[in-house]
């Protein structure tokens, strides 16, 4: 998720105004789900102080702590004294959810008290394929080498009892030196124990491993906003179609929105601006004169004052666009964009992507940036740069200019 998840847990980013993980905690409340054990690691602090006791979403939240990261199962070891209970519901906190999805799983429960669920999606070797027999798991393949144009993947929500958590204390570490709760679970495969699988629709999961993962789940909650201003709109403003402005939110004069669009608290937007389709803007955002942000993310604090252009980006927190910036979205050719990830390509599947940018970058005037540049937290891009790759945490690019001076003849 670099750079987005650098300052902060991937948890905590925001999708149209609320952390991923929120939409999953409102599922399970839901579902009649009230006691959650959530087990953190990296800035609990952070997690721990965004969603207090749970008691804002109807739930009880006690916070365990992970000391050594080292996967699913050893995770899921820190609850092994706190579950009380026959079964449990366990779920990986960076997905996005529908209640719907939790009700799957919970509903297959009635009939085995070990549930996986399962989604059917395309390029499944990017997750854990499942191989099924009817409703019944056969095989859990972690990370499977050959590819697939489509097949079932582990949805990362299972319903497990007692038997799993004594199979946890058997499982030997990966490759990669990790425990991995789908090594318990074909551990008891091979035993012949039963394990089924719960049929989730993909329209109501996501799994956000990528930065334009956010996109999509953006996209895919945006769609069912309602219509709702508890902000400011002056005379002259536009609101076409599902647009929420949240308290204290002022949309000037000459500003045109075209939902569906979420304005956070105290955002300022115009006049003379224009928002499009699918776009999130968080709190305390500045969209200013003659700007122009379309299907885009941009969070907590940032600025982008006047006369620039946010397409399909991602911004993170407390950045200032100057003016002239302009985030390029479509290659020439329009193919899918590719961006490297730990030094291979990885397709995004997207034909547009504009900027990822981490919190706290600040651009000069006239920058702008080719289709998936990713640039990291704190950097500052200098007047007039062409951005064609990324560019690290805290540096500085500047353009090298040279003058040629002449002498003007006399007239």
């Amino acid at each position: 998720m670099w750079p987005l998840a650098v300052m902060k847990p991937k948890h905590l980013l925001p999708v149209a105004g609320r952390p991923i993980i929120s939409y999953m905690l409102q599922a399970l409340a839901n579902n009649s789900i009230r006691d959650v054990y959530m087990v953190v690691g990296f800035k609990s602090d952070k997690i721990e102080s965004a969603l207090g006791d749970g008691s804002s979403y109807g739930l009880h939240i006690t916070y365990l702590k992970q000391r050594r990261w080292t996967g699913t199962a050893s995770a899921l070891r820190v609850a092994y004294d706190s579950i009380g209970v026959e079964t449990f519901l366990a779920l990986y906190g960076d997905l996005w959810v529908t209640p719907s999805a939790i009700q799957a799983v919970v509903e297959k429960a009635q009939e085995c008290s070990k549930v996986v669920g399962v989604v059917q999606v395309p390029n499944p070797s990017e997750f854990g394929l499942i191989e099924l027999r009817g409703e019944k798991l056969v095989r859990i393949i972690e990370k499977p080498k050959s590819k697939q144009e489509e097949g079932w993947v582990n949805a990362g929500i299972y319903v497990l009892d007692q038997e799993v958590l004594e199979a946890l204390g058997r499982t030997r570490a990966s490759k990669r030196a990790e425990y991995e709760l789908t090594t318990s679970l074909q551990q008891l495969l091979d035993e012949g124990k039963e394990i089924r699988g719960a049929i989730i629709a993909r329209e109501d999961w996501m799994d956000i491993g990528r930065p334009w993962d956010l996109l999509e789940a953006n996209e895919r909650v945006l769609v069912n906003l309602s219509h709702r201003v508890n902000g400011t709109v002056e005379p002259g403003a536009t609101l076409k179609g599902p647009v929420w402005v949240e308290e204290n939110a002022l949309i000037r004069s000459g500003t045109y929105i075209e939902g569906p669009a979420y304005i956070g608290k105290e955002s300022k937007v115009g006049p003379n601006a224009r928002i499009r389709p699918c776009t999130s803007l968080g709190t305390n955002v500045v969209v200013g004169t003659s700007c122009e942000v379309k299907n885009s993310i941009i969070m907590n604090g940032t600025k982008v004052p006047h006369l620039s252009y946010v397409g399909d980006s991602i911004i993170g927190e407390n950045c200032n666009i100057a003016a002239g910036t302009i985030t390029a979205n479509i290659r020439f050719d329009e193919k899918v964009i590719n961006i490297p990830v730990k030094g291979r390509l990885q397709s995004t599947r997207r034909n547009k992507l504009g900027v990822i940018m981490g919190d706290e970058v600040r651009t000069g005037i006239n920058s702008s940036f080719m289709p998936g540049v990713r640039i990291g937290s704190g950097a500052h891009i200098g007047p007039g740069m062409v951005l064609f790759r990324d560019v690290a945490a805290g540096q500085m690019i500047l353009a090298k200019q040279t003058l040629l001076t002449k002498r003007l003849g006399k007239r």
